[in-house]
């Protein structure tokens, strides 16, 4: 049997991001990897416009923080991540939690 894992992916503004990894400097994670990405949320209406406009200016540049830590510190971990990716505007990200077995 595996380990039980849970994975948080946050999705956030290139500036929010560095606050979360500071955050998560000292917090016992399995794992971490950072990629830059674009994309877009509901607050604004970027599929239609993208028909119009070129690709590059149709997404906004976020920084996905991928990260999977231990069930048992799970809630806390989660915790820290929201906190830290809240600045309270609209578009700040997302994040979303998968659990996942780990077999070695």
């Amino acid at each position: 049997m595996g380990n039980h894992v849970r994975q948080i992916i946050a999705v956030v503004r290139p500036h929010l991001a560095e606050r979360v990894l500071e955050t998560l400097k000292r917090a016992p994670l399995e794992a971490l990897t950072v990629s830059e990405v674009k994309g877009y949320g509901r607050q604004k209406s970027y599929l239609d416009e993208y028909q119009e406009t070129e690709f590059s200016e149709a997404f906004l540049p976020k920084v996905e923080i991928t990260l999977w830590v231990d069930d048992s510190r799970y809630e806390e971990t989660l915790e820290k991540v929201v906190t830290a990716a809240r600045s309270g505007r609209i578009g700040d990200g997302k994040v979303f939690t998968l659990p996942v077995e780990v077999f070695q």
